[in-house]
Parts: structure tokens; sequence; C-alpha cells
């Protein structure tokens, strides 16, 4: 039985991204591990007959004694298990994990760059050190016998091809994670005052307050229409959007703050825009696939990865990133022209059944694994 272990960074995130892929090869014979940081969902991931190994990962920084441990951790886990392959995803996961497979002699790995964070757009003495030693660190863990690196979308796949001199034929694109498209189906629109969802991670780059400002801009103007905003902060990052400001939203009634959902499909249903005004380092954001499986129209930034979710102008808007008078525009473009959402609607729903059906992502995974574990070592 071949061995895999999926190393991520922590596993709400795995679950919410690579669960179906981690069933669907323990399902066709392999013995799957995983290796992340572990909240409240470990009794989840241990009863779907997964081995869990915990890897201290601290997203925001935990100083160099921490990483030091963290590198430790991983080697450990590698030298135990011996995986015949590993899944490295997000960025941590794909720089540490290559560094310990190259020196472990791992022979098959695969690399997620869900995206590439700042770093490679960031400005200024510091990022072009700090882009530096990234790259250097990327060079070097990318040095395993055989591997694939798997990018969600072009500009991405451009950037890291170039900053290493990544050969084309060891990379692959699937367009995200995917959606399954019967669990995110189509409903009418509710009847009522149109409701505009923003859902995603409260950080600063992922467009929170711009979204609370094209809000604040539009009830100004008098359009009607709601605005919730779905989500929770991240105390794990440093750019989290605080308690403080999300009462204060709250109290003003720019927002309805609706908090973490785990009913995503049921709160589109009950939506007719959805609205994600990123600037983050985005692969291809999943709520953006999510949206379109259900036949919501968008409304996005010309970010890398956003912009790739949506066809402009005929499954939903693409906007400047950080222009929050320009959201409003398109939004209100939206809010009152209900033939034009639900024509972009439909056309949303089509592109999903294309490109981002998880079925077909899954698939296109299993394929990777076998054709690396098939094809000679110093392929």
């Amino acid at each position: 039985m071949k061995k895999i272990i999926f190393l991520v960074n922590v596993d709400w995130f795995f679950i919410s991204h690579r669960l179906p892929i981690a069933i669907a090869a323990k399902n066709s014979g392999y013995d799957v591990h995983i290796a992340c940081n572990f909240t409240e969902h470990y009794v989840l991931l241990e009863s779907y007959g997964f081995t869990l190994h915990h890897i201290p990962f601290d997203r925001s920084g935990g100083g160099i004694r921490h990483e030091l441990n963290t590198l430790f951790r991983i080697r450990q886990v590698f030298k135990d298990v011996k995986p015949e392959l590993v899944h490295a995803v997000t960025i941590k996961p794909v720089l540490y994990g290559g560094l310990v497979g190259r020196v472990l002699g791992i022979k098959n790995m695969v690399y997620a760059v869900s995206g590439l964070g700042l770093v490679f757009v960031a400005e200024g003495f510091a990022a072009r050190v700090r882009r530096f030693l990234v790259t250097a660190l990327y060079k070097f863990s990318l040095g395993v016998k055989n591997f694939r690196v798997i990018f969600q979308n072009p500009v991405d796949k451009s950037i890291l091809k170039k900053a290493v001199g990544l050969n084309e034929k060891r990379c692959v694109m699937i367009k995200g994670s995917g959606a399954d498209l019967t669990t995110y189906n189509v409903a009418d629109e509710p009847d009522g005052t149109p409701v505009v969802v923003m859902a995603a991670r409260l950080l600063r780059e992922k467009g929170v307050y711009q979204f609370v400002e094209a809000a604040r801009l539009l009830k100004e103007k008098g359009v009607l229409a709601r605005f919730h905003l779905v989500g929770e902060p991240d105390p794990g990052n440093p750019n989290t959007v605080k308690l403080d400001e999300l009462d204060k939203w709250r109290h003003q009634g720019i927002v309805e703050i609706l908090g973490f959902r785990s009913d995503i499909p049921e709160v589109f249903a009950s939506s007719h825009i959805v609205v994600l005004p990123s600037f983050y380092g985005e692969g291809l954001p999943k709520v953006l696939i999510e949206a379109a499986a259900c036949g919501r129209a968008i409304v996005t930034t010309n970010n890398p990865g956003c912009a790739e979710a949506v066809i402009d102008g005929e499954s939903g808007i693409i906007v400047p990133a950080k222009d929050s008078q320009a959201l409003a525009d398109a939004i209100e473009k939206l809010v009152t022209d209900k033939t034009l959402r639900l024509k972009m609607g439909k056309s949303g729903r089509a592109l999903a059944e294309r490109e981002f059906d998880v079925q077909s992502v899954v698939a296109k995974h299993l394929d990777i694994y076998q054709l690396l574990l098939q094809s000679h070592p110093n392929a």
C-alpha cells in the first residue's frame, strides 16, 4: 500500500480545500496520512481512517526556535512514515516540506501553490531581502527527484517559473479545489430587498474594508440593498479585522455581521450577489467557485486568482483592487438590474460545470499521483 502524506498548515483549511482528494486517495488504496496543526477537527479527520500527525505550524510566524522545531517535527514524521509521496499545500508546507523532503531523499512530491502571498509583489528594501531569501528556499525545496507543481492561476505560474527557473513540464494548472455541484446548486433568488454577501476570512487583504465602504457609499446614495458579512477574525494573522471594528459596523447598521457559517450553500441561496474584493495573494478563491456553482452573479477584483474565477461581463464584474467606489458602482449595477444578474448567475453555473466540478479536480490529482509513482525517480 503506497503511503501519502498531506502536509498542510491547519486542519480546517485541509477540510475545506483538500478533504475530497484525501478520501478519494484512500478509496483508491493509498495509506493516507495528514500532517498539520490541529484545532477542533482532529476527531473528524480521524473518523475517515486517516493517520494524523501534529505539525506545529504557526501562520503568523513563531520565531526562529519555533520554526526550527516545526522543521524538526516534519523531518521526524517523514522519517517515521517513509512516504512514497508527499503532497504539500500552501506556502510554508511547500517550502518546509520540500526542504525536508530533499534532505531525506523523498522521491515524489506534489507542491500545491494556492497563492504566492505578498512576497513577490511587496515593495521596499525589506521586501526585496525577503523575496531573495524565499526565492532561494523555493529553488532548494523544489529540488527533489520527481515532482509536480500545481498552480491555480497563470500569474502565479509565470512568477514562480521566472523566479526559480521552473521547467514547464513540472507545472500543472488546476483551477482551484473545486465545488461539489450537488451541494452547491442553483436556487431561485429570494423575494425582497437584494442581499449582497461577502464570505471570507476577515483579513484586511481580503477587501473587508472596501466592502464596508462600498456598502456605506450605496446606503448614503439611497440604493436599496442589504449587506451581509460572513466570516470571523483570524487571530493567527496580524492583518485580521478586530472584534471592536465588527461591533462598530454592526451598531452603525452599515453591514449585517453573520459571523462564521458552515452552511454556505444556504447563505448563497438567500443572497442575490456575491462579492470578494480581495487583493490577497490568492490561488483561486474557493468562495467564488462556490458562488458560481450556486448561480450567483459575482463582483470581484482584477487580483490574480480572483479574475480567473469569473468571465468579466458574463458571469460577473471585475473591478480594480482597493477601489471602493468602483466596487460600489458594480454592486449597484447588479442590484438594480435583475435581468443582468440572473443572466450572469446562469453563466457562472455553466462555468462551474465546465471547470470547477470537484470530481474533475479529484481525478486530476489522482492522475498526478499515479504519474509520479509510475515514472522513474530520476525523471
